[in-house]
């Protein structure tokens, strides 16, 4: 009886033991996920450089920033408010940052362009060394509506770039842009 009982415990225990080397073998330690991820944010960050890709406007009285990667002109400092959709498409259209009006909501792919690759931050995911100010943990609303959701439009996570619809009622702030609008919306 002890034999059976002994052999029992050793397979057992050959059981458990594989088990844990082959999740740990199968597993890629987290180090080489960290690694891979700051990868990916370091190259993206030296294939935009905020000292090449940013310039703050003089003729806007320093309120404005030029980026160069999209021909887009951004407010310096967003307002820092949370307000519907209606009232942040009002608010762009009757803005005069700088002096200058034409001012207007992002189209998403062109709000997405100011966000990096996707990382775990406190923060949101602007490239270092830009010379935004003001920017909130937040997520900021687009121009576009739902079609098929009338009570609803899209707006931008800042932290992660993703792409979401919520309801008009809800309140973002807003990052108001100037140019000519991204044709794909999305």
């Amino acid at each position: 009886m002890p034999n059976k009982w002994l052999f029992r415990s050793a397979i057992l225990a050959l059981i458990a033991v594989s088990y844990l080397l082959g999740s740990q073998l199968l597993s890629p330690p987290l180090t080489q996920k960290e690694v891979v991820i700051a990868d990916i944010v370091q190259n993206w960050q030296q294939a935009h450089p905020s000292a090449n890709r940013f310039v703050i406007l003089p003729d806007f009285n320093n309120e404005a920033v030029f980026d160069a990667d999209t021909g887009l002109i951004w407010e310096i400092a967003p307002r820092p408010t949370a307000i519907t959709w209606n009232e942040a498409r009002s608010t762009c259209v009757n803005r005069a940052t700088g002096g200058q009006k034409g001012w207007r909501l992002p189209a998403p792919i062109e709000m997405r362009s100011l966000v990096g690759p996707a990382v775990d931050s406190p923060i949101p995911n602007i490239p270092p060394g830009h010379p935004f100010m003001n920017i909130q943990p937040t997520s900021y609303w687009t121009v576009v509506p739902e079609s098929h959701q009338p009570a609803y439009a899209k707006y931008v996570d800042a932290f992660l770039g993703n792409v979401l619809s919520f309801i008009k009622i809800y309140t973002y702030p807003v990052w108001c842009v100037r140019g000519p609008i991204e044709q794909d919306h999305r």
